[in-house]
């Protein structure tokens, strides 16, 4: 491919040669080496490279035949586990969808970018935007940079944006509100990074009947998405007899109904991945398309959800490699347990690409030659809905810490949109009633200042060993490593929430990018910002806003509209350049 560019350029070359002598006019000289200069890097972007789908679960932990669940039926996945990539050791930053999913989209950590409580948009004391730094791009935008097409569906939820598409930084997508199957709407031999959302495992996918909502906007259109995906029915391929209960839940009927509930609807979701996967097959695309699958965080469960425990943030990840994509090491139906961070993901996809990682970004490369081990993954809780909270953890192979600077508060505490679960509302009652065991007790207790669990003996996080001698260094390695780590990234819940969200939104009021300015000279548009580090983007006689990369040429005729954009600020006005 890389000769097929050089000798592209060479043509180019030789007839730009023979222009010049033929017409011997500077004008024309001028003229096409300016389009020269234009054309050939993306030339050279042309180059094969993959496309990346990035299929994502909501809610849900590694219950997958592939990764040992012999309750699950997940035939889809089982296939594309069978011809790619298990890893076991992926572990998300939160265990809730909106810090977690800034997070990754990032790849830096929320503490770090303000985005760390759920959500922003749910502040008792007045909703907020947040404003990450103002060089930090989402690693789609630097992909969109790069050449690629960029698209998503309804869900956003960045912190820095709404729950929705529309909400956030217009040039990270090409196109969002986009089906599965948007890489058809790309240019011809584009490459794509497109990532779809599958709402069918949500936790409210668990409430009765097919989620017994709140109202509000957003849980109405996720409802109308879920009822899509499910096309109406509720099919019922796991039963509650079926279920395994981890030590934690009571044995009943209503929870045995929920679990079972939840694997339901991640059938449902197998079998939605199956048809994403035919079409990718259909349009003979599956030899260029590295496809990812993962989930948000773990299960939608309570004990999961929100928590800090492996069941809340230790996640499922397969990744298949077309051949030509796969890198040397991998072999299909391998599993990879390396611990991985969620905050990796972008760095990796980047990397896939042939896009540099920006400094700022906390994540590492975890496939490929550039690929780089960890020793430990972190994970944060902070405000949930409108309960207070801070809490670190730090996890290694074997052990992980926690940090509570609440030790009072207990993670079974009430919450509304939980409570709608009636597992939920049936433990609280088994508790007040005294009905709970030592072990299903634990969730509705003060956690205390730290914990320390040796996940090797005791998997479902239940025995603290903080106190026990034997475990004496190991607790001083771990809350070394904390304390290094957040000393590293920074922790923006050092301040009130209040305060910082005072700094992103001064008086109360979103700020707003200033409008770049333009200048035409010989057929060429050149747009500028007010800040070097913010994002721009244009278009021609009101079609599809392009991001901007460099000057482009424009005809006299064309009417090109620019505008400025900072994540977490409102745009620019619009410039008109007639």
């Amino acid at each position: 491919m890389l000769c097929t560019i050089c000798l592209l350029e060479g043509k180019i070359r030789l007839h730009l040669i023979h222009a010049i002598s033929t017409l011997g006019c500077m004008i024309f000289l001028r003229s096409y080496l300016l389009i020269v200069l234009l054309i050939l890097p993306s030339i050279v972007l042309s180059a094969d490279r993959p496309n990346i789908l990035l299929l994502m679960a909501e809610d849900m932990s590694a219950r997958v035949g592939a990764f040992g669940d012999v309750v699950a039926i997940t035939p889809r996945l089982d296939a594309l586990a069978g011809e790619g990539v298990r890893y076991t050791g992926v572990f998300s930053t939160a265990g809730v969808c909106a810090p977690s999913r800034a997070a990754h989209i990032l790849g830096m950590h929320q503490i770090a970018t303000g985005t760390q409580h759920m959500r922003s948009g749910s502040y008792s004391e007045g909703a907020y935007y947040s404003v990450p730094p103002v060089q930090v791009k989402a690693y789609p935008e630097l992909l969109r940079a790069a050449g690629y097409y960029t698209y998503t569906d309804a869900k956003l939820d960045y912190q820095f944006s709404g729950a929705l598409a529309g909400s956030g930084p217009s040039t990270i997508w090409d196109e969002e509100w986009a089906g599965a199957t948007s890489w058809r709407q790309r240019a011809p031999g584009q490459p794509f990074f497109g990532f779809i959302n599958f709402a069918v495992t949500h936790e409210s996918g668990i409430f009765r009947p097919l989620g017994s909502w709140p109202e509000s906007p957003t849980h109405f259109v996720m409802q109308l998405m879920r009822w899509w995906q499910l096309k109406g029915s509720v099919d019922e391929v796991v039963h509650p007899h079926d279920v395994v209960l981890p030590p934690y839940y009571p044995d009943t009927p209503i929870v045995r109904a929920d679990v079972s509930r939840h694997y339901n609807n991640i059938a449902h979701m197998d079998r939605a991945i199956g048809k994403v996967l035919d079409e990718l097959e259909a349009d003979g695309l599956s030899e260029t398309t590295i496809v990812v699958w993962t989930t948000d965080h773990g299960d939608g469960l309570p004990r999961a959800k929100r928590e800090l425990y492996d069941s809340g943030i230790r996640v499922p990840m397969i990744i298949r490699w077309p051949e030509a994509f796969r890198p040397a090491d991998v072999q299909p139906g391998q599993v990879d347990a390396r611990l991985i961070s969620f905050v990796d993901i972008g760095p990796t996809i980047l990397s896939l690409a042939g896009v540099p990682t920006p400094e700022y970004m906390h994540g590492r490369v975890f496939a490929g030659v550039q690929a780089v081990a960890r020793d430990y993954v972190f994970a944060s809780r902070d405000r949930i809905d409108d309960v207070m909270d801070r809490q670190r953890a730090v996890r290694d192979s074997r052990y992980k810490y926690l940090r509570s600077w609440y030790p009072e508060q207990p993670g079974g505490h009430d919450l509304d949109y939980r409570n709608n679960m009636d597992m939920v509302r049936e433990m609280h009652s088994l508790m007040q009633a005294g009905k709970l065991n030592a072990k299903q007790q634990l969730w509705f207790e003060a956690p205390g200042k730290e914990r320390l669990f040796d996940l090797y003996k005791d998997p479902h996080e239940i025995n603290d060993v903080s106190d026990a001698p034997q475990y004496a260094a190991v607790l001083l390695r771990m809350r070394g490593a904390l304390t290094d780590w957040l000393s590293r990234v920074g922790d923006w819940s050092e301040m009130s929430e209040a305060d910082m969200a005072a700094r992103f939104e001064p008086s109360g009021q979103r700020q707003k990018t200033p409008s770049p300015s333009t200048s035409r000279a010989h057929g060429v548009l050149t747009v500028q910002s007010d800040h070097p580090a913010h994002s721009l983007e244009y278009r021609v006689n009101s079609g599809p806003w392009q991001l901007y990369i460099k000057p482009f040429v424009v005809t006299e005729n064309e009417n090109i509209e620019t505008r400025a954009v900072r994540y977490g600020w409102e745009p620019s006005d619009i410039v008109s350049n007639p």
